[in-house]
């Protein structure tokens, strides 16, 4: 799979089913299963040269994801999961800026301790946040190709080995609905969530209707 953005044509990092096999739900599934392409993740986009000055500029990084439907014996199919390192020099995590561009996502919330997880539901046009202290999982929970795009911070590396060492996240999403993960007896209850309403996205400077990518050129103009 390539993506076309603008007049580059994109080559995608691949997350393969055997590049997660610590954090699958149903193992008796995996045990017998083949390895396939899971998702796709395309790093470091921009349109123009103006565009990657003002990312390099301002430290963040623009990327597309493509997750296929799939399921993964009785879960819907995820991204790995990860938590953000702390920024240097102080005292909270990277936050990360999510929006889906097509389909539906299932974005999985969780503090570092579990003492906090919740679940967001997005479909297109929704922008969410994952906020500093905080992991994530997303799932494609439709029958349909979700496609997502973020603005993250590009120099720092994510920290997958939390999910690896548990399994995977706090909860997980299958045919049967949600199921806590029995190696995170510790997490709370799963707060179920909307995306952010007109109102609170107005408050960041972002619309439903408008995908997000053309903020990085409203970046120090004046107000």
């Amino acid at each position: 799979m390539q993506l076309q953005f603008g007049s580059r044509l994109q080559d995608p990092d691949i997350r393969h089913l055997f590049d997660m096999t610590d954090v699958i739900f149903d193992q008796p599934w995996l045990a017998g299963a083949e390895d396939f392409d899971l998702y796709f993740m395309f790093r470091d986009l921009y349109l123009s040269r103006a565009d990657k000055e003002k990312l390099l500029a301002q430290g963040l990084r623009y990327d597309i994801t493509i997750i296929p439907p799939a399921m993964l014996g009785k879960e819907y199919i995820k991204t790995a999961g990860h938590y953000h390192p702390l920024v240097p020099g102080g005292a909270v995590t990277y936050p990360e800026l999510y929006e889906v561009l097509e389909g539906e996502a299932l974005y999985l919330l969780q503090s570092e301790d579990h003492s906090d997880v919740a679940v967001v539901h997005a479909s297109a046009g929704d922008k969410v946040l994952v906020p500093p202290g905080y992991g994530h999982v997303t799932i494609n929970r439709s029958n349909k190709t979700l496609k997502m795009a973020n603005f993250v911070a590009r120099d720092f590396s994510s920290l997958y080995e939390p999910y690896r060492a548990k399994g995977g996240g706090a909860y997980f999403f299958t045919r049967e609905g949600w199921i806590k993960n029995q190696r995170c007896s510790e997490a709370s209850e799963l707060r179920r969530m909307e995306a952010p309403d007109r109102a609170s996205l107005d408050r960041l400077g972002l619309k439903k209707s408008q995908e997000m990518y053309p903020l990085l050129r409203e970046a120090g103009r004046p107000g």
